[in-house]
């Protein structure tokens, strides 16, 4: 077997060229949505439901540029924890001198 023939570990890869199916749409409700800009850098928060539940779509766009970041709704709790936890870190560690 020539190597590239090897299945792979992650699931069916489409052949090159190939177009993968279309995923039908997810009808998503917006429940609540707020914007900060930090430095050039805008974050979008949108709590949304699905049928499948309530989450937080957090939205980094720098100059059009945009990647996302799921939590789940229950989840929500331990992520914020986690984070004031960094912000306190941030203030009580001294940076680095350059």
């Amino acid at each position: 077997m020539i190597s590239n023939e090897r299945p792979s570990p992650y699931g069916h890869r489409p052949a090159e060229g190939s177009v993968p199916p279309q995923k039908s749409p997810v009808n998503e409700e917006t429940l609540k949505a707020d914007k900060i800009q930090i430095e050039r850098k805008t974050f979008i928060f949108t709590l949304k439901e699905n049928p499948r539940g309530r989450f937080l779509r957090i939205t980094e766009d720098v100059n059009g540029r945009r990647d996302n970041i799921i939590v789940p709704a229950t989840g929500l709790a331990e992520f914020t924890r986690v984070l004031e936890e960094m912000v306190k870190a941030a203030q009580a560690i001294p940076p680095k001198a350059t």
